[in-house]
């Protein structure tokens, strides 16, 4: 029987995602080694300044990684950097073959670990699993292409569109269940952007609040906050969006998300910024009388110009649905 890489590569971006909280702005890696069809090592990359999930791997492995395969989602490092080049560690542990998810687009990447390798006598196979690897790691990807962050549009509504009624009252749409996944969205971002009407508003603290954790992320105000904001301190913004998300990218901030409110998320939209959307709808309706759309401000004058999303995951949580949409 011959080796399956497909479903391998699917265990190794199962490894990777063990690290999504925890890697960036580094890219959350998994890596693999299998001797004769048995794995003898996992590993996924560490916070920022330790091993890289290769090296992690090695580690497990020990002697018996020489001559065996190593299965990996993203295309071994050829650079120093905080650590060093996990091309080197593959060569020095005498791994004979690798299986590569996506080549890394970052410049000091770019195929040069590839090419690395099978200099040194490595067989490499490139693109196995790759648009899954694609789809996880999209927003690392994206930030080493663009340099800015990855977009990812929050919005929990009635099915009606609504995020707020007619006295202003927001909380809560949703169920606790859809609350505690939004929490993890904030802690996969490492900045959260809102408006200052929001902050005044429902004055939120903008942490992500996990069952064992509390995190903060960057908090980002497109105007002023009040001077008792829960969200203290952070980030005071005004002016072009795009500026904005370039000097985010420029602080390593590989993921952001925009929680609105509504003039917010349609500014973000009517500019073309957004990647991802996470639309949670309760089974509730609202109305239009006097209630608040999630896009409230935003214009669209023909139905050509309407923006059309495709669906990529649907799922029920708790009594509401999320969406998930590429933009």
């Amino acid at each position: 029987m011959s080796f399956d890489t497909a479903a391998a590569m699917a265990d190794a971006i199962a490894e990777g995602d063990k690290a999504r909280l925890h890697a960036p702005p580094n890219p959350w890696v998994g890596a693999l080694i299998f001797r004769d069809e048995v794995l003898v090592g996992a590993g996924h990359t560490q916070a920022p300044g330790e091993s890289h999930a290769e090296v992690e791997a090695l580690r497990r492995a020990g002697e018996l990684a020489r001559g065996a395969t190593m299965v990996v989602t993203l295309e071994p490092c050829c650079h120093v950097g905080r650590t060093g080049p996990c091309v080197e560690a593959l060569i020095e542990a005498g791994v004979s073959r690798v299986v590569v998810g996506s080549l890394d687009p970052d410049p000091r990447v770019a195929g040069r670990g590839v090419a690395a390798l099978r200099e040194a006598g490595v067989d490499v196979e490139v693109g196995v699993g790759l648009e899954a690897v694609r789809a996880q790691l999209a927003p690392y990807l994206w930030h080493r292409v663009t340099g800015r962050p990855y977009v990812v549009l929050k919005v929990a509504a009635t099915l009606d569109g609504a995020v707020a009624m007619a006295d202003g009252s927001s909380q809560w749409i949703t169920g606790a269940p859809a609350r505690r996944d939004a929490h993890l969205l904030r802690a996969q971002s490492q900045a959260i952007i809102v408006g200052a009407n929001t902050v005044r508003l429902d004055d939120p603290a903008l942490t992500a609040r996990l069952d064992d954790v509390t995190l903060a992320p960057l908090r980002v105000v497109l105007g002023t906050a009040p001077e008792r904001a829960r969200v203290r301190p952070c980030w005071e913004r005004q002016g072009d969006l795009g500026a904005i998300l370039d000097e985010l990218g420029e602080h390593d901030v590989v993921q952001v998300l925009v929680e609105g409110g509504a003039q917010v998320a349609s500014s973000f939209l009517e500019a073309g910024l957004v990647n991802h959307v996470v639309w949670y709808a309760a089974p509730a309706f609202a109305g239009s009388a006097g209630s608040r759309g999630a896009l409230a401000t935003l214009s669209t004058p023909s139905i050509d110009a309407l923006r059309r999303a495709r669906f990529t995951a649907l799922r029920r949580v708790g009594e509401d649905v999320r969406m998930d949409l590429e933009v």
